[in-house]
Protein backbone atom coordinates (compact mmCIF):
# COMPACT_ATOMS: atom_id res chain seq x y z
CA UNK A 1 0.00 0.00 0.00
CA UNK A 2 0.82 3.38 -1.05
CA UNK A 3 2.12 5.28 2.33
CA UNK A 4 0.89 9.25 3.21
CA UNK A 5 2.88 11.61 4.52
CA UNK A 6 0.32 14.50 5.70
CA UNK A 7 2.55 17.59 6.25
CA UNK A 8 1.23 21.00 8.12
CA UNK A 9 2.74 24.14 7.68
CA UNK A 10 1.74 26.02 10.80
CA UNK A 11 2.40 29.23 12.34
CA UNK A 12 0.61 30.81 15.44
CA UNK A 13 -1.94 28.10 15.24
CA UNK A 14 -2.81 27.17 19.12
CA UNK A 15 -6.62 27.99 18.32
CA UNK A 16 -6.62 24.90 15.88
CA UNK A 17 -3.63 22.78 15.64
CA UNK A 18 -5.35 20.26 18.28
CA UNK A 19 -8.34 19.76 16.52
CA UNK A 20 -6.62 19.60 13.23
CA UNK A 21 -4.05 16.55 14.71
CA UNK A 22 -7.14 14.97 16.19
CA UNK A 23 -8.61 14.98 12.70
CA UNK A 24 -5.75 13.66 11.00
CA UNK A 25 -5.31 10.25 13.38
CA UNK A 26 -8.84 9.28 13.18
CA UNK A 27 -8.66 8.04 10.05
CA UNK A 28 -10.38 4.69 8.30
CA UNK A 29 -6.47 4.14 7.08
CA UNK A 30 -3.79 5.60 9.05
CA UNK A 31 -1.19 8.13 7.66
CA UNK A 32 2.43 6.55 7.47
CA UNK A 33 3.64 10.08 9.43
CA UNK A 34 2.31 12.91 10.04
CA UNK A 35 4.66 16.60 10.11
CA UNK A 36 3.62 19.63 11.63
CA UNK A 37 6.09 22.53 10.50
CA UNK A 38 6.12 25.02 12.55
CA UNK A 39 7.17 27.86 11.55
CA UNK A 40 8.22 30.75 14.14
CA UNK A 41 5.40 30.25 16.37
CA UNK A 42 5.04 33.27 18.72
CA UNK A 43 1.85 31.40 20.82
CA UNK A 44 1.43 27.62 21.94
CA UNK A 45 1.39 25.85 18.97
CA UNK A 46 4.61 23.85 19.70
CA UNK A 47 3.91 23.01 23.00
CA UNK A 48 0.48 22.07 21.64
CA UNK A 49 1.79 20.02 19.25
CA UNK A 50 4.51 18.26 21.81
CA UNK A 51 1.94 17.11 24.37
CA UNK A 52 -0.36 16.04 21.29
CA UNK A 53 2.45 13.97 20.64
CA UNK A 54 2.91 12.81 24.56
CA UNK A 55 -0.70 12.09 24.82
CA UNK A 56 -0.57 9.72 21.14
CA UNK A 57 2.62 8.18 20.86
CA UNK A 58 1.82 5.71 18.18
CA UNK A 59 0.12 8.44 15.85
CA UNK A 60 2.77 9.15 14.01
CA UNK A 61 3.04 13.15 14.62
CA UNK A 62 6.04 14.82 14.48
CA UNK A 63 7.13 18.31 15.13
CA UNK A 64 9.53 19.98 13.30
CA UNK A 65 10.69 23.45 13.06
CA UNK A 66 11.36 26.12 10.59
CA UNK A 67 12.68 28.77 11.90
CA UNK A 68 15.45 29.81 8.72
CA UNK A 69 12.88 32.05 7.29
CA UNK A 70 9.44 33.09 7.85
CA UNK A 71 6.61 32.28 4.99
CA UNK A 72 4.76 29.80 3.84
CA UNK A 73 6.74 28.24 1.02
CA UNK A 74 10.12 27.72 2.68
CA UNK A 75 7.63 25.84 5.13
CA UNK A 76 6.05 23.95 2.95
CA UNK A 77 9.52 22.93 1.17
CA UNK A 78 10.64 22.11 4.69
CA UNK A 79 8.76 19.67 5.27
CA UNK A 80 8.39 17.90 1.90
CA UNK A 81 11.82 17.31 2.39
CA UNK A 82 11.53 15.36 5.95
CA UNK A 83 8.57 13.50 4.69
CA UNK A 84 9.70 10.20 3.32
CA UNK A 85 6.00 8.16 2.51
CA UNK A 86 5.20 7.72 -1.06
CA UNK A 87 2.86 10.23 -1.49
CA UNK A 88 2.87 14.11 0.46
CA UNK A 89 -0.85 15.03 1.47
CA UNK A 90 -0.17 19.39 2.14
CA UNK A 91 -2.88 20.17 4.17
CA UNK A 92 -3.17 23.85 6.52
CA UNK A 93 -3.22 23.74 9.97
CA UNK A 94 -6.90 25.15 10.42
CA UNK A 95 -8.29 21.98 8.47
CA UNK A 96 -10.19 19.25 9.23
CA UNK A 97 -9.65 15.76 6.96
CA UNK A 98 -12.81 13.90 6.74
CA UNK A 99 -12.19 10.21 8.14
CA UNK A 100 -11.66 8.30 4.67
CA UNK A 101 -9.60 11.44 3.30
CA UNK A 102 -5.82 9.00 3.50
CA UNK A 103 -7.94 5.90 2.09
CA UNK A 104 -9.82 7.94 -0.39
CA UNK A 105 -6.03 9.66 -1.25
CA UNK A 106 -4.12 5.87 -1.41
CA UNK A 107 -6.90 4.97 -3.49
CA UNK A 108 -6.69 7.89 -6.31
CA UNK A 109 -3.07 7.03 -6.69
CA UNK A 110 -3.42 3.42 -6.56
CA UNK A 111 -6.42 3.12 -9.08
CA UNK A 112 -4.51 6.10 -11.77
CA UNK A 113 -0.61 5.27 -11.92
CA UNK A 114 -0.25 8.29 -13.83
CA UNK A 115 -2.07 10.41 -11.19
CA UNK A 116 0.74 12.62 -9.90
CA UNK A 117 -1.16 15.33 -7.97
CA UNK A 118 -4.63 15.05 -6.11
CA UNK A 119 -7.60 17.50 -4.72
CA UNK A 120 -10.85 17.90 -3.97
CA UNK A 121 -13.55 19.91 -1.97
CA UNK A 122 -14.16 21.59 0.93
CA UNK A 123 -16.83 22.03 3.20
CA UNK A 124 -16.53 25.61 5.84
CA UNK A 125 -16.89 23.85 9.41
CA UNK A 126 -17.56 27.09 11.21
CA UNK A 127 -20.75 28.13 9.09
CA UNK A 128 -24.08 26.15 8.67
CA UNK A 129 -25.94 24.09 5.94
CA UNK A 130 -22.73 22.31 5.42
CA UNK A 131 -24.45 19.85 2.63
CA UNK A 132 -25.18 22.65 1.22
CA UNK A 133 -21.93 24.45 0.96
CA UNK A 134 -19.99 21.37 0.56
CA UNK A 135 -21.98 20.86 -3.00
CA UNK A 136 -21.81 24.67 -4.08
CA UNK A 137 -17.87 24.22 -3.30
CA UNK A 138 -17.75 20.94 -5.26
CA UNK A 139 -19.70 22.45 -8.16
CA UNK A 140 -17.49 25.84 -8.35
CA UNK A 141 -13.69 23.50 -8.46
CA UNK A 142 -15.14 20.82 -10.74
CA UNK A 143 -16.27 22.99 -13.17
CA UNK A 144 -14.08 26.86 -12.91
CA UNK A 145 -11.01 25.42 -10.92
CA UNK A 146 -8.84 24.55 -14.08
CA UNK A 147 -6.14 25.95 -16.53
CA UNK A 148 -4.61 25.50 -20.12
CA UNK A 149 -8.04 24.08 -21.12
CA UNK A 150 -9.06 20.94 -18.52
CA UNK A 151 -5.74 20.69 -16.35
CA UNK A 152 -7.02 20.79 -12.63
CA UNK A 153 -5.76 23.04 -10.17
CA UNK A 154 -4.54 21.81 -6.70
CA UNK A 155 -6.39 23.54 -3.46
CA UNK A 156 -3.59 24.01 -0.98
CA UNK A 157 -5.36 23.10 2.00
CA UNK A 158 -6.54 19.78 0.21
CA UNK A 159 -3.97 18.79 -1.94
CA UNK A 160 -1.76 15.33 -2.42
CA UNK A 161 1.17 14.74 -4.56
CA UNK A 162 3.50 12.28 -5.40
CA UNK A 163 6.81 12.35 -4.28
CA UNK A 164 8.30 11.75 -7.40
CA UNK A 165 6.38 14.55 -8.95
CA UNK A 166 7.53 16.95 -6.28
CA UNK A 167 11.09 15.70 -7.03
CA UNK A 168 10.56 16.50 -10.34
CA UNK A 169 9.46 20.59 -9.52
CA UNK A 170 10.97 20.81 -6.48
CA UNK A 171 13.92 23.25 -8.32
CA UNK A 172 11.38 25.13 -10.69
CA UNK A 173 9.14 25.75 -7.97
CA UNK A 174 8.68 30.29 -7.64
CA UNK A 175 9.68 31.28 -3.82
CA UNK A 176 7.53 34.60 -4.82
CA UNK A 177 9.89 36.14 -1.88
CA UNK A 178 7.15 39.08 -2.05
CA UNK A 179 4.51 36.97 -0.92
CA UNK A 180 1.75 37.94 -3.92
CA UNK A 181 1.07 34.65 -5.62
CA UNK A 182 -0.99 31.32 -4.81
CA UNK A 183 1.68 28.58 -3.88
CA UNK A 184 -0.86 25.54 -4.97
CA UNK A 185 -1.49 27.03 -8.14
CA UNK A 186 2.63 27.68 -8.57
CA UNK A 187 2.72 24.24 -7.53
CA UNK A 188 -0.22 22.93 -10.19
CA UNK A 189 1.26 25.09 -13.14
CA UNK A 190 4.73 23.62 -12.88
CA UNK A 191 3.54 20.37 -12.51
CA UNK A 192 1.82 21.19 -16.08
CA UNK A 193 5.08 22.12 -17.23
CA UNK A 194 6.48 18.72 -16.67
CA UNK A 195 3.28 16.81 -17.94
CA UNK A 196 2.13 15.65 -14.63
CA UNK A 197 -1.44 15.13 -14.33
CA UNK A 198 -3.65 16.23 -11.82
CA UNK A 199 -6.68 14.83 -11.16
CA UNK A 200 -10.04 15.91 -8.69
CA UNK A 201 -12.13 13.85 -6.99
CA UNK A 202 -15.48 14.52 -5.09
CA UNK A 203 -14.81 12.06 -2.44
CA UNK A 204 -11.50 13.37 -1.34
CA UNK A 205 -12.87 16.02 1.54
CA UNK A 206 -11.67 18.38 4.29
CA UNK A 207 -13.00 20.80 6.00
CA UNK A 208 -11.74 24.56 6.11
CA UNK A 209 -12.77 27.71 8.23
CA UNK A 210 -13.84 30.24 6.64
CA UNK A 211 -12.29 32.96 8.74
CA UNK A 212 -11.15 34.38 5.40
CA UNK A 213 -14.31 35.95 4.64
CA UNK A 214 -13.59 37.57 8.84
CA UNK A 215 -11.37 40.20 7.04
CA UNK A 216 -11.78 43.68 6.02
CA UNK A 217 -12.28 43.63 1.87
CA UNK A 218 -8.92 45.75 1.56
CA UNK A 219 -7.71 42.41 2.75
CA UNK A 220 -9.74 40.09 1.22
CA UNK A 221 -9.29 41.57 -2.27
CA UNK A 222 -5.40 41.82 -1.51
CA UNK A 223 -6.04 37.85 -0.97
CA UNK A 224 -7.99 37.57 -4.27
CA UNK A 225 -5.87 39.54 -6.60
CA UNK A 226 -3.14 36.81 -5.81
CA UNK A 227 -4.94 34.36 -8.38
CA UNK A 228 -4.41 36.81 -11.26
CA UNK A 229 -0.74 37.81 -10.17
CA UNK A 230 0.02 33.77 -10.19
CA UNK A 231 -0.76 33.66 -13.79
CA UNK A 232 0.44 36.86 -14.47
CA UNK A 233 3.97 35.05 -13.42
CA UNK A 234 3.62 32.17 -15.58
CA UNK A 235 2.29 33.78 -18.60
CA UNK A 236 2.62 30.24 -20.67
CA UNK A 237 -0.56 29.39 -18.56
CA UNK A 238 -4.30 30.53 -18.98
CA UNK A 239 -7.71 30.10 -17.75
CA UNK A 240 -11.16 30.73 -18.95
CA UNK A 241 -12.70 30.85 -15.34
CA UNK A 242 -12.16 33.24 -13.10
CA UNK A 243 -12.59 31.39 -9.72
CA UNK A 244 -12.35 34.22 -7.58
CA UNK A 245 -15.58 36.06 -9.04
CA UNK A 246 -17.37 33.41 -7.66
CA UNK A 247 -16.04 34.75 -3.81
CA UNK A 248 -16.08 38.02 -4.60
CA UNK A 249 -20.13 37.50 -4.97
CA UNK A 250 -20.22 35.88 -1.43
CA UNK A 251 -17.96 37.56 0.24
CA UNK A 252 -20.60 40.30 1.52
CA UNK A 253 -22.81 37.93 2.86
CA UNK A 254 -20.78 35.33 4.61
CA UNK A 255 -18.64 38.77 5.85
CA UNK A 256 -21.44 39.82 7.70
CA UNK A 257 -22.96 36.32 9.10
CA UNK A 258 -19.83 35.08 10.25
CA UNK A 259 -19.52 36.44 13.24
CA UNK A 260 -23.47 36.53 13.99
CA UNK A 261 -22.56 32.52 13.63
CA UNK A 262 -19.59 32.54 15.84
CA UNK A 263 -21.60 34.00 18.78
CA UNK A 264 -24.19 31.44 18.36
CA UNK A 265 -21.77 28.44 18.19
CA UNK A 266 -20.33 30.38 21.28
CA UNK A 267 -23.55 30.51 23.17
CA UNK A 268 -24.08 26.68 22.38
CA UNK A 269 -20.61 25.51 23.42
CA UNK A 270 -19.78 24.13 20.08
CA UNK A 271 -16.75 23.79 18.88
CA UNK A 272 -17.27 23.28 15.16
CA UNK A 273 -13.60 21.63 14.66
CA UNK A 274 -14.06 18.96 16.89
CA UNK A 275 -17.67 17.97 15.83
CA UNK A 276 -16.85 18.29 11.85
CA UNK A 277 -16.99 15.01 11.37
CA UNK A 278 -18.03 13.20 14.62
CA UNK A 279 -20.52 10.95 12.97
CA UNK A 280 -18.06 9.46 10.64
CA UNK A 281 -15.54 8.74 13.29
CA UNK A 282 -17.90 6.80 15.58
CA UNK A 283 -18.49 4.68 12.55
CA UNK A 284 -14.97 3.82 12.34
CA UNK A 285 -13.90 0.36 13.99
CA UNK A 286 -11.67 0.46 17.05
CA UNK A 287 -8.18 -0.86 16.39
Amino acid sequence: MLKVSIIIPAYNEEAHIVNCLMNAIRQTVAAFEILVVDNRSTDKTPKLVEHFIDEHPQSGVRLLSQSDEQGLIPTRNFGFAAASGDIYGRIDADCMLKPDWVEVVTSIFTDDPKAMGATGPAVYYDMPAKHVALEGDDKVRRTTYRADGDQVLLFGSNMALRASAWEAIKHDVCRDRRDVMHEDIDVSLHMMDHNLKTVYSSKMITGVSARRMDTSFSSFHRYMQRFQNTFDAHPNHSRRHNTERTLYALYPALRAFYPVYQKYLGHKDINPAATIWSREQSEIPSR
